[in-house]
């Protein structure tokens, strides 16, 4: 396996080039911060910037855990990777992930300043030193599972066509990890109680939350909860109603990702107002 090393200090926009590299260097394969991607999926690993930490953070990307690096070294076996582009903030911290995963020497080396101006370099260093914001090469969507309850936005890199015309090229994330801010924040399973209620409040169809439980993970949120509906409209479409409105909602209001959602239709109840 060939590897080829990316290589700036941390903040000057590695993240958001590696993609353009990668393709550059004939790969679509990537080591990033603990993750080990492929295009825009990511294959293996654990983001380093879900760590609570900057230490653990380190560690994580350094792949000290045996479990993620054996994790990382087979999914490269399973894919048949012949050629590989592994991100550090220096040349010994690329050597050391290639040491880590057993995958030899560093056959060639690539540098922020070959591929960004020191314009751009700067612009980036004071995104991240005055906002905490890091990008990992993948879609929104990708990572949603990975980092339930952070704040994320998509980054859409668009390549100049011509005069005023512009294509889209590929998506990547902004996440704020735990570690840039000054202690942390949790959402109470009252407040997701009172979401629901809410938005199924304004549901024509259904009359009450009867019973609510919500159990936040760190992977996310599972809900469970059995409603009671209005005699004459449709069980099964309403019940899907239901979860598509809340589903929407508390991820738009809270970041929260939803692994599931179970809603019991418990009884039926008359509409007074018919009545």
């Amino acid at each position: 396996m060939k590897v080829i090393g990316f290589i700036g200090p941390s903040g000057t926009g590695k993240s958001h080039r590696a993609s353009w590299v990668a393709r550059e260097h004939g790969t679509d394969f990537i080591i990033d911060d603990g993750l080990l991607i492929k295009g825009n999926t990511i294959v293996a690993g654990v983001s380093a910037k879900r760590e609570s930490t900057k230490i653990a953070s380190v560690k994580r990307a350094l792949f000290t855990d045996p479990k993620h690096a054996e994790d990382v070294v087979k999914a490269l076996k399973n894919n048949d990777t012949q050629v590989l582009l592994i991100i550090g903030t220096s040349d010994g911290m690329v050597e050391k992930i290639a040491g880590r995963l057993g995958l030899g020497p560093v056959a060639e080396k690539v540098y922020i300043t070959d591929v960004a101006s020191e314009y751009e370099i700067k612009q980036a260093l004071s995104t991240r030193r005055e906002q905490g914001k890091h990008v990992i090469p993948v879609p929104t969507f990708e990572i949603k599972k990975d980092f339930s309850g952070y704040f994320l936005d998509p980054l859409q890199i668009f390549r100049r066509k011509g005069k005023g015309s512009y294509q889209l090229v590929g998506e990547k994330s902004v996440v704020r990890p735990t570690f840039s801010y000054m202690g942390n924040y949790t959402i109470s399973d009252y407040t997701i109680y009172q979401i629901v209620e809410y938005v199924t409040s304004n549901i024509e169809g259904v009359s009450k939350i009867s019973r609510f439980r919500a159990e936040n993970r760190p992977d996310g949120i599972y809900i469970e909860m059995d409603i009671v509906l209005i005699y004459g409209y449709m069980i099964k479409k309403l019940l899907r109603e239901v979860q598509e409105q809340v589903s929407e909602q508390i991820k738009h209001l809270t970041a929260l990702n939803i692994r599931r959602m179970n809603v019991v239709a418990k009884s039926l109840v008359m509409d007074s107002r018919k009545s």
